[in-house]
């Protein structure tokens, strides 16, 4: 027997001895006193309030105890168990019957009191615990609440979830409160559900065997916990199960007096463990297929570099190769214009076969956080003919027109900046018809603290769903097939790369010209005093 049974048995019995003295006072008083001739029906009272403090058992042993006190005191031959009167046992016989039946009443009705109440928090309590998974951003950080709420309800000292196959394993992830986990090491009771119908059961583990080894949740559970076997058990492990397979525990632990628990918070705890089992059977999927997607974006993104590599590298060393052999033949007389001429053919095609691999190393760099960028004053003006001498060669017919609306100094990283207005004039170039226009202009930027320069074209442009992609490495404009005039699709991922580098932005839009038009802004360079609106 669990020291809170004890406790409770001997309390009702105190109240028993109590409860029905008083009242035989007052029957004393009644009869004697006042004269009323049968007062035993101030027994009822007592037994009612009994039975509504401890319970139908206090109610009927208080019936009997008042029975025989009524007997022995107040009816003749008094101070004796004997009757002479029938009526006075007709009167006893009624007082007893009546006492039971309100004792009765009165104790069904606490019970359904008690067992609503029980309901109440054990909805409440899973309430808390459906929300918090229900709203969670991760069951991890779900967890502490949910161990919260199962302790308040349960009437536990502390909650806490643990993770791994089986209890030498595993590894706390959740707890209702800070402090250091009971050993569980000693003995603690763990739940068996049942194979098919049946009450789930405690049985004591690692520790004294609990009285007749198992005992039923519920009421036969307190039973046997008062017996002595429950008193050593202060926790409760149930498992969570992932398609029969172990992945954890719910673990509780209080005071081990107040014995096992109770069929109502048995369920709450079995129900709880069920559905963290299930959020974070959930998460560990849904991790599988994030990973299965990342996995298969990585093998795309190889795919289309392996795809992209593989056409702009080998178009220039195709020509590199017909120039060089043609140079090399003994047979083949070349004047030396033409000689000149496949010279500077080598010579383009090498310079474009460098920027090439000198895209794809900076997009690594980007992409590995290693990108460091300077701040000098800079005119817009000077790094975009710079820029023109480094891609005229490749222009052909095409146009450039300069448009410099004031003077607009800029804070950027001098080599990064020519990169990125190479990099925007080559796709201009790419996409542009042989004697079209290339538009570069200089700005001020939407804020007076920047500048912008614009790069457009007059070419076929970009669909409008496309425009916010066409910054993402690989993408390539239009049907995504690849002709001589689509590049690897990583120019503009590196001008982006860049441009935020140097702590601007870049954007993309339909061109005035009918193309596309990128707007590149960064930071305005002050201009030293007296030099403001002259050029």
């Amino acid at each position: 027997m669990d020291l809170r049974r004890a406790r409770r048995i001997a309390g009702g019995a105190a109240a028993i001895v109590l409860g029905v003295a008083a009242s035989s006072v007052g029957v004393a008083i009644l009869e004697d006193a006042i004269g009323v001739e049968n007062a035993s029906s101030l027994y009822l009272v007592t037994v009612a309030a009994l039975a509504i403090a401890f319970g139908v058992p206090a109610a009927a042993a208080s019936a009997v105890v008042a029975v025989g006190v009524y007997d022995y005191f107040f009816t003749h031959p008094v101070h004796t168990l004997t009757v002479s009167d029938p009526g006075e046992w007709l009167n006893l016989l009624l007082l007893l019957f009546v006492a039971v039946t309100v004792g009765q009443l009165a104790g069904l009705q606490r019970q359904r009191a008690e067992a609503a109440v029980a309901r109440e928090r054990e909805s409440r309590a899973l309430f808390e615990v459906t929300r918090a998974l229900a709203t969670r951003d991760s069951t991890g950080a779900a967890l502490p609440g949910i161990a919260e709420a199962l302790a308040r309800a349960g009437a536990f000292d502390v909650v806490w979830f643990a993770a791994g196959s089986d209890e030498g394993d595993e590894r706390p992830i959740g707890r209702s409160r800070p402090g250091a986990l009971p050993a569980t090491s000693r003995a603690y009771a763990v739940l068996h559900r049942p194979e098919a119908g049946g009450g789930h059961t405690w049985t004591s583990v690692r520790g004294p065997a609990l009285d007749r080894g198992r005992a039923a949740s519920g009421a036969g559970a307190n039973a046997a916990a008062g017996t002595g076997g429950g008193a050593g058990i202060s926790l409760y492990r149930v498992r969570m199960e992932e398609a029969g397979r172990p992945i954890g525990s719910l673990w509780a632990g209080r005071d081990r007096a107040s014995g096992l628990p109770d069929a109502a918070t048995t369920t709450l705890l079995r129900v709880a463990a069920d559905l963290v089992a299930q959020a974070l059977t959930h998460d560990r999927l849904e991790d599988q297929t994030r990973r299965a997607e990342v996995a298969q974006q990585s093998d795309s993104l190889k795919s289309a570099l392996l795809e992209s590599v593989s056409h702009d590298l080998r178009t220039p060393l195709a020509s590199i190769r017909a120039s060089a052999g043609t140079l090399m033949d003994p047979e083949v007389g070349l004047p030396p214009d033409e000689v000149r001429a496949s010279a500077a053919s080598i010579d383009r095609e090498a310079q474009r076969l460098n920027r090439l691999v000198g895209n794809l190393l900076d997009l690594s760099r980007i992409e590995a956080g290693a990108l460091r960028a300077s701040s000098e004053a800079l005119d817009l003006e000077d790094v975009v003919a710079r820029s023109i001498s480094l891609v005229e060669a490749r222009a052909g017919l095409r146009r450039f027109e300069i448009v410099a609306s004031e003077d607009s100094p800029a804070l950027a990283d001098p080599i990064l900046l020519e990169e990125v207005v190479v990099n925007l004039l080559e796709n201009a170039i790419r996409h542009t018809p042989e004697g079209s226009a290339i538009r570069i202009t200089s700005s001020t930027g939407s804020e007076p603290s920047r500048v912008r320069l614009t790069v457009e074209d007059s070419g076929p442009g970009v669909p409008a769903e496309a425009l916010p992609r066409i910054f993402d490495k690989f993408f390539r404009g239009g049907d995504g097939r690849r002709s001589s005039r689509t590049g690897m699709g990583i120019g503009l991922a590196v001008v982006r790369g860049f441009t935020e580098a140097m702590g601007g932005h870049v954007a993309a839009r339909r061109s005035e010209l009918g193309g596309l038009a990128i707007d590149l802004e960064l930071r305005a360079a002050a201009l030293p005093a007296g030099m403001e609106g002259r050029r």
